[in-house]
């Protein structure tokens, strides 16, 4: 879970089978006490309805598209009222998640969450993806930091093992030895990292 914060809104987003959900809820609340209302409103507009069903087309081979017309039919009139658990329960959606509990709310898919953002505030979602690529870019960063360490650990044992047999004669002294050992840890750092 990582949190980011847009125009002093805090906003969560989580990871589901490798995607970025961002929270709606937390979004919502960017222009309303009631997100829930603000969503709701979200849900009833007919190009949200369209958004939707093309997104679930392509990426839910599970997705109910019968389901779909019926809602897209109907959105926009003025008794229309729809909710995610509805959405998510007659369509078997994925790109929105209803979830309760401590960390409950609303979270859609990265592509769904910047589309209601826009409709919130175009500026407002300017701002959010700018946050929301410097969160990413941070993250591979330490990824990037972090697979060098992992294969540096993965190599230490078959790098120690190289110096033992090809490196080290075997009537130096242990400190001699030891100072083979971090002359050749410094070529493998600079090798990794760039340092020593």
């Amino acid at each position: 879970m990582a949190k980011i914060t847009v125009q002093n809104t805090e906003i969560t987003i989580i990871a589901v089978n490798g995607d970025d959900y961002i929270s709606l809820t937390d979004l919502a609340r960017h222009k309303s006490d009631e997100p829930n209302a603000v969503i709701a409103n979200w849900l009833r507009n007919r190009n949200t309805i369209e958004y939707l069903g093309i997104w679930e087309q392509l990426y839910n081979p599970n997705f109910k598209p019968t389901e779909f017309e019926g809602f897209r039919r109907q959105a926009g009139l003025n008794a229309f009222t729809l909710s995610p658990k509805k959405w998510i329960d007659a369509t078997n959606a994925v790109g929105i998640i209803a979830k309760s509990g401590r960390y409950g709310g609303t979270y859609a898919h990265k592509d769904i969450a910047l589309k209601f953002a826009s409709w919130i505030s175009v500026e407002f979602e300017l701002y959010i993806v700018k946050e929301f690529q410097r969160l990413k870019t941070e993250e591979q960063r330490l990824l990037g930091w972090s697979a060098k360490r992992e294969l540096s650990k993965i190599n230490y044992r078959i790098h120690t093992d190289a110096i033992k047999q090809n490196l080290v004669p075997a009537e130096v002294t242990p400190a001699q030895a030891s100072i083979i050992y971090a002359n050749e840890a410094d070529v493998l750092n600079v090798a990794m990292f760039g340092v020593t």
